[in-house]
């Protein structure tokens, strides 16, 4: 079965981002298609959803951003997990202290961080499609 072997690709990217210190975890849902979601730990807040399809070109399968572009070929997972943990990767601690609070003081590190982690991998996008949501972080089309 097709979703079966798609399901197996998302499994191995799975694997990979673990091994880089990224949460990932398959969703199948009851409309559309099956997708791994992807949260950095350290910043709960940086999310990806990722699916897995053939190009309309070809029968090769790819992994893709949740916006529609081709990420990478299945047949690397290593090079797929390298993408993804860089665009997950949050601004460096100096950076980010400097514009967001003038200073060169600590970033104090928000409590409750492991239940963002849990509350962003259990979230179901609307109507089964990946990545839809709005720029407060709730699906679109609910309260």
């Amino acid at each position: 079965m097709v979703s079966d072997r798609r399901v197996g690709y998302l499994e191995d990217l799975e694997r990979e981002l673990g091994t880089r210190g990224l949460v990932a975890r398959v969703v199948r849902t009851r409309s559309g298609p099956v997708f791994l979601r992807v949260v950095n730990p350290e910043a709960a807040s940086l999310a990806e959803d990722v699916t897995c399809a053939p190009a309309p070109e070809s029968p090769d399968h790819y992994f893709w951003w949740s916006w529609g572009e081709r990420m990478h070929g299945v047949d690397d997972p290593g090079g797929a997990a390298g993408k993804l943990a860089h665009v997950l990767q949050p601004l460096r601690r100096d950076a980010h202290c400097k514009e967001s609070h003038g200073g060169d003081g600590p970033v104090r590190r928000a409590p409750g961080r492991e239940t963002l982690v849990r509350e962003v991998l259990s979230r179901e996008p609307l109507g089964g499609r990946a990545g839809r949501w709005d720029r407060h972080e709730r699906p679109v089309g609910r309260s």
